[in-house]
């Protein structure tokens, strides 16, 4: 069916940057809503940003003006440029999407595994 893989996290300083990778791949027609979501232990998953095909971006009032979420649909991919961060940021980083399956008229939500992001000096 449908495979996201989550890349680019990391151990980084307060302040500091990272940029994450969201790749799709399999049996996909197309990709509606992209977006990005994290976790961190005792807490719910939390929306960070969501992006449309068309580019229109969301994000989550705590990442605003700090982080940036893009996409490219040629390569089904999707990217996260997290600056300036904190260590509240620290969390494992999921990729969900929105995908019309090839051949199908499902339409459903996939998961990526996950990429650890640690903010801490």
């Amino acid at each position: 069916q449908v495979q996201l893989v989550e890349s680019g996290g990391g151990l980084v300083q307060p302040g500091g940057s990272l940029r994450l990778s969201c790749a799709a791949s399999g049996s996909i027609f197309s990709i509606s809503v992209m977006g990005w979501y994290r976790q961190s232990p005792g807490k719910e998953r939390e929306l960070v940003a969501t992006i449309t095909s068309r580019g229109s971006a969301n994000y989550t009032d705590s990442v605003k003006g700090r982080f940036t979420i893009s996409r490219d649909n040629a390569k089904n991919t999707m990217y996260l440029q997290m600056n300036s961060l904190k260590p509240e940021d620290t969390a494992l980083y999921y990729c969900n999407a929105d995908v019309r399956v090839l051949r199908s008229d499902s339409r459903r939500d996939y998961w990526g595994q996950g990429t650890q992001v640690t903010v801490s000096s």
